[in-house]
């Protein structure tokens, strides 16, 4: 029988090959864990691809696996206190908590109607007595939500979360986001809290973990993994796609090659470029084209002072599109993305 690829084309699908970031998943759970915990909310950032979900999805599960602990994982398209609250009256052990509580929700449609006690008839209410009855039990609340934008309803269940850790209430938060959108919402007046709360920023993945994984999985020589490794420049949709194609073409990397830089173009570059600024695109034009990575030669090609080039290299760095490690220097961090530049660029 054939083995099943052991690699995923999949944005946020769980690959059967994973190189975890230990340490980043083991500093939110032993914040988490800790009595009494020293944060409540975490917020994962990163560019599209870098496995922001996968992250999120793993720790919340390796969280969920302690005791007295219960996990619910959110749709932010949807009313969130509302579904939290459908989401956590679903559960048996918990409806039977509830209803020993005397909370009666008959008036939101869902949960068992309780003889004798008023219908609640405001969700937050609602919801700090459910987690007011999870606290008396000794039981923790784990809220995981992927892909968070500034919308009315991401800024209403903010707002009651701030209440909720107000109260001393024992409700944790998980949280992915593209850089820019966990900056849209902490920017909100009323939602100061998220300006304290940590962000772990999803960078590259190490190289030669990547170069390891190739040789034992693809029966790679040790110099041809590494060269692939080097090809994903850690960025992680890439390990995936170029794992993918290479087990698919019994190790022909050349092919790999190929399928991947189009697959990677089609299903996350066209996507990144299409968000970016008109100037931000200009700013990585002038980037791709020159392969020492200097700002000096960068900044003669555009025609920009340092105090123009600077806020347009911040606002890239903090994206997940260059590096600036390099005093003087900066590179692009996504694999073949200096070709997509030179091929996609037009100027305004």
């Amino acid at each position: 029988m054939i083995k099943k690829n052991p690699y995923t084309l999949t944005f946020g699908k769980e690959p059967g090959q994973l190189i975890a970031r230990v340490a980043q998943s083991q500093q939110v759970i032993e914040s988490f864990l800790e009595e009494p915990s020293n944060q409540q909310v975490y917020m994962i950032t990163g560019i599209r691809g870098t496995g922001k979900t996968v992250f999120m999805t793993e720790t919340a599960r390796k969280i969920a696996s302690q005791k007295d602990w219960v996990s619910i994982e959110l749709n932010p398209e949807r009313d969130l206190l509302t579904s939290l609250a459908a989401k956590l009256s679903s559960e048996n052990e918990l409806a039977r908590l509830f209803q020993s509580a005397e909370i009666n929700l008959s008036f939101f449609g869902f949960g068992l109607e309780v003889k004798g006690a008023a219908p609640i008839t405001e969700i937050e209410t609602a919801l700090q007595k459910m987690l007011l009855s999870l606290k008396k039990r000794g039981k923790r609340l784990l809220i995981s939500i992927d892909e968070v934008t500034n919308t009315p309803q991401m800024r209403a269940f903010a707002a009651a979360f701030q209440i909720f850790l107000r109260q001393d209430l024992p409700v944790y938060l998980l949280m992915t986001g593209l850089f820019e959108n966990i900056s849209a919402l902490q920017n909100e007046k009323s939602l100061t809290f998220l300006y304290r709360a940590p962000k772990i920023h999803l960078g590259p993945l190490n190289i030669g973990t990547i170069a390891e994984d190739y040789r034992a999985v693809l029966g790679l020589s040790e110099q041809e993994s590494m060269d692939l490794a080097r090809l994903t420049k850690g960025y992680s949709f890439a390990f995936q796609v170029l794992g993918y194609f290479t087990w698919d073409n019994k190790g022909d990397t050349q092919k790999s090659r190929q399928l991947a830089r189009q697959y990677l173009d089609e299903y996350a570059y066209d996507k990144v470029w299409s968000e970016l600024s008109r100037k931000d695109k200009t700013v990585l034009y002038g980037i791709a084209q020159v392969k020492s990575g200097r700002i000096a030669e960068v900044r003669e090609i555009l025609g920009m002072s340092t105090n123009e080039f600077n806020p347009y290299r911040q606002r890239l760095i903090r994206k997940g599109i260059i590096s600036g490690e390099e005093y003087g220097h900066v590179r692009l961090l996504l694999p073949f993305f200096d070709e997509y530049i030179l091929m996609h660029y037009e100027p305004f």
